[in-house]
């Protein structure tokens, strides 16, 4: 099964370039079926530089590319239309999309994606949540950061998630006490990601809860594959995938201020949560759960 990991900014050693999530990859690329063969061949690559259409994305439907997990770390302008277009006909022929961000605007390039795959996201300026009381901000550290912002913990810390019932099969964790995921990285500001109303197949299925506020928020939205296209999962934050919320030691934009965890460090059950969600999730959007 072939893996794209691509981000929506072209390569740049200070920002969240695709570097930035080498232990994703790794992972993976190491994943091997019964009789030891890969089950994963994962291409890892940034968004051509300049102003045009990337080359990849563009003729996204006409690759060979089984599913793609896109990270959207641009300020807003990180796909071009004709991008959009090629994703749209990869969705369309049967491809699987991971499609996550940031917090307040970051990603936001997203909106640009016909339908539900543009609407399951909401920033501060685009495609706003609808629930107007939680147009506020949450995480009340990071002052320059807006909402939506939810504060689920630390860089380098996890997050004890909430399994939104009936339990889907990425969620599945058989070495959980309750045979379900339990954790996922924490960040300090994730988005905001929910199933529009107007999209029967779409539905959150897991939630975390805000350690400023006390509120809870999707982690991650579903939609189910169907006639009208692939597997869709809609993740609240890249930084549940990110090197940085891994393993600190992997380092961070210099822009990135706030002080840092060991939690990930200190509970290795976490992790092992975090590694089980990926391969579930790449198993659902290559069509095998």
């Amino acid at each position: 099964m072939r893996v794209l990991l691509q981000t929506t900014i072209a390569a740049d050693p200070d920002d969240w370039s695709i570097a930035r999530f080498s232990l994703l990859k790794e992972f993976l690329a190491s994943r091997r079926d019964g009789d030891g063969r890969p089950l994963y061949e994962v291409t890892a690559r940034d968004r051509d530089p300049g102003p045009g259409p990337d080359a990849v994305l563009r003729s996204l439907d006409t690759s060979s590319f089984d599913q793609m997990w896109l990270f959207a770390v641009d300020v807003g302008n990180g796909l071009t239309p004709e991008d959009c277009d090629g994703i749209r006909r990869f969705h369309e022929r049967g491809g699987g999309l991971m499609l996550t961000r940031d917090h307040m605007d970051l990603g936001s390039s997203l909106c640009g994606l016909d339908g539900w795959l543009g609407r399951a996201h909401h920033f501060h300026s685009r495609n706003e949540e609808p629930d107007e009381q939680r147009r506020c901000v949450d995480d009340t550290f990071t002052s320059s950061i807006l909402w939506p912002n939810y504060h689920s913990g630390a860089n380098g810390d996890y997050q004890e998630v909430r399994v939104v019932e009936p339990a889907h099969p990425v969620l599945r964790d058989p070495l959980s006490e309750t045979g379900l995921l339990r954790y996922l990285p924490a960040h300090p500001h994730e988005g905001a990601v929910c199933s529009p109303g107007d999209d029967g197949g779409a539905r959150a299925i897991l939630q975390g809860t805000s350690r400023v506020s006390g509120n809870r928020f999707n982690l991650a939205v579903v939609s189910e594959r169907s006639a009208e296209g692939g597997p869709v999962l809609a993740q609240s934050t890249f930084h549940h995938f990110c090197d940085f919320n891994w393993d600190v030691s992997k380092g961070s934009p210099s822009f990135v201020s706030e002080q840092p965890g060991d939690g990930m460090q200190r509970h290795p059950e976490a992790l092992r949560s975090t590694q089980q969600y990926v391969q579930n999730a790449a198993r659902w959007l290559g069509g095998k759960d």
